[in-house]
């Protein structure tokens, strides 16, 4: 008798059968328990976080009121705010999901989620007073009620219930208090429960509306990034390579061809000194052509950044430019080999752009970093204008896209510009060379 093989899908299926057993009946019965208690805990949290959202929302508020007459402040306010924001953004999506079984998917509260232009500063304000408001409402309900029904409890097991009158619009009634106290308390209690339920869908609705996609809609725009992150390097590797032909040629070539013609006429020359000035010319235009190969393949990949790091080779970068150039760098470690690269090749054509198009008088090039990611940040004092559709920037655009990072060009006309880089540290540092 033969036996089929066991393929890669068997064990598969068989964790789906064991994942497939009925749960327990005493689970059963202890899970809308559980969750009743995330629900009510998260309500509890909601209504702290709604409290410090608001306090944020003001501070944040009034920094932009007092700062925005002056660039650097607006700046500095502007980054406080989305800091903040990003961090109160990502303690509700953990109590959305831990509280209120929730997912998210890609937040898009920055415009980057592909829907409608919903800021996250706007879904902090509404979850903040509504939020607040609702868990207010709840526990106030919830207290009373408890108080309702513990008293009216205690007076009909205590016998010292006493008549309460009740006058209504054409209704004489009396009513001893316990039963009233303790009808009271069930009514709060049921509408305290049902007002936790709305907010809990509230919330949840108004999460999913300021929300990116979920995990399948998310997969498949990632895929469609990657495709034409993809497609876009491909066609930088084709302009890198025309423009390397191009220089080759009207460079490199023609230098080449120079030196073989005056060779040539030396060669063949009857005149000694006419020799001897043809031999000179030859050595200088020769000199020329190995000057002329080495910015080739500077341009290409500086040895500098292998070998002595990327602050070693924006220093030669700042010595080429023709404008004078200040390099901050607050790089405590080397990015990785990838990153590093596209961080040199950005500041590297940024400043060119300013030294060859802009007419600056000065360029500052800021490298920084947190635990995520690694930002370079080129301003020059030109007259601005660049476009970033343009082949250089586009093609920087496409490398840094590649990576996962984010590009920005902010170049008014009159200047100033400003380009920003930010990737991902991704993988680990290597030492700075020594």
């Amino acid at each position: 008798m033969s036996m089929t093989p066991m393929t890669p899908m068997t064990p598969m299926i068989a964790r789906m059968k064991v994942m497939q057993w009925p749960v327990p009946r005493s689970a059963r019965a202890g899970a809308p328990v559980a969750r009743a208690a995330r629900r009510g805990a998260g309500l509890v949290a909601g209504g702290v976080t709604g409290v410090a959202e608001l306090c944020f929302l003001c501070v944040a508020g009034g920094l932009f009121a007092v700062l925005a007459a002056w660039p650097a402040g607006r700046r500095a306010a502007r980054r406080f705010a989305a800091a903040g924001t990003a961090r109160l953004v990502a303690l509700e999506r953990a109590r959305l999901a831990a509280c209120f079984d929730h997912g998210t998917g890609v937040w898009s509260g920055h415009g980057t989620g592909g829907g409608p232009a919903r800021s996250a500063y706007g879904y902090l304000a509404l979850r903040a007073a509504f939020g607040t408001f609702a868990s207010l409402l709840t526990f106030t309900g919830l207290f009373v009620g408890l108080l309702f029904l513990a008293g009216g409890v205690g007076e009909l097991l205590s016998g010292a219930s006493s008549p309460v009158p009740l006058r209504y619009p054409g209704v004489r009634l009396t009513v001893d208090s316990g039963p009233l106290g303790t009808a009271y308390g069930l009514v709060l209690l049921g509408l305290a429960a049902l007002c936790g339920a709305a907010t809990v869908a509230a919330e949840r609705r108004l999460a999913a509306y300021f929300a990116g996609p979920g995990e399948r809609e998310a997969m498949r725009r990632r895929i469609a990034e990657l495709t034409a992150t993809r497609s876009g390097i491909v066609r930088a590797v084709d302009d890198e390579r025309r423009r390397i032909e191009r220089d080759l040629h009207d460079g490199v070539q023609q230098r080449g061809v120079a030196l073989g013609m005056l060779l040539g006429r030396a060669r063949h020359g009857a005149d000694p000194a006419a020799v001897a000035a043809l031999v000179d010319q030859a050595y200088a235009e020769s000199r020329r052509l190995l000057d002329e190969l080495r910015g080739v393949a500077w341009r290409i990949y500086p040895a500098a950044l292998d070998e002595l790091g990327l602050r070693a080779a924006l220093a030669g970068v700042a010595e080429r430019a023709g404008v004078p150039v200040t390099v901050r760098y607050g790089l405590a470690e080397r990015p990785v080999s990838e990153i590093e690269t596209a961080v040199y090749f950005v500041a590297r054509e940024a400043i060119a752009n300013a030294a060859k198009h802009a007419g600056a008088g000065g360029v500052l090039v800021v490298l920084s970093e947190d635990e995520h990611a690694v930002t370079v940040e080129i301003s020059d004092d030109g007259r601005g204008g660049a476009d970033p559709a343009g082949g250089g920037l586009s093609g920087l655009e496409r490398r840094v896209l590649a990576l996962d990072g984010a590009f920005e060009v902010d170049s008014p006309p009159g200047g100033p510009t400003r380009v920003t880089a930010t990737l991902p540290r991704g993988g680990s540092e290597r030492p700075e060379p020594s």
